[in-house]
């Protein structure tokens, strides 16, 4: 798949085939979200993909019943985190890192066919969630991506025209 078209036609997903992606797979999407740009070269995206233990846990640790059986939506879920110093400066760029690397495994699992979804769900913001899921003191979530095979093509959203979001200054 060329990478513009990759681009414009991933999509959200939110119905998943039950079976779980490959970690083979899921090694070459790590793999390829190394690549992203991150200042000082910190590599600071961390990924932790929950097992069945780690889900119920998850799933223990959410006090809304109904956000917790959206974990139930696709056989594979992958926690990203990024790692912080205690520098504001640092920190914030590596936030922003580790989004991108969330992106480039969206992108990249998309061009092997599969489906994705990033959330953030409230839980992985509190300690206990966090917890549940591995994540120290010294990293902060930026989202849980759902991966696996997609059931359906969901609607392509309209977007803001490009004169709406960007503009050039002299």
């Amino acid at each position: 798949m060329e990478l513009e078209q990759a681009i414009r036609t991933r999509r959200t997903h939110k119905a998943y085939a039950a079976e779980p992606v490959e970690t083979a797979i899921l090694d070459e999407l790590f793999e390829l979200a190394r690549w992203a740009p991150n200042h000082h070269l910190t590599n600071p995206w961390r990924f932790r993909v929950l097992g069945p233990q780690a889900l119920e846990r998850l799933k223990a640790a959410t006090e809304d019943p109904i956000a917790a059986a959206k974990f139930d939506r696709a056989p594979t879920l992958v926690v990203v985190s990024a790692t912080q110093t205690g520098d504001a400066l640092q920190d914030e760029e590596d936030v922003l890192a580790a989004g991108a690397a969330a992106f480039i495994v969206l992108l990249a699992a998309h061009g092997r066919g599969l489906a994705g979804y990033w959330r953030t769900p409230a839980v992985l913001r509190a300690p206990a969630g966090a917890a549940a899921v591995g994540v120290p003191a010294g990293e902060r979530v930026i989202g849980l991506l759902h991966l696996g095979h997609p059931r359906q093509e969901p609607r392509v959203p309209e977007r803001a025209p490009v004169a709406d979001v960007a503009t050039y200054l002299d």
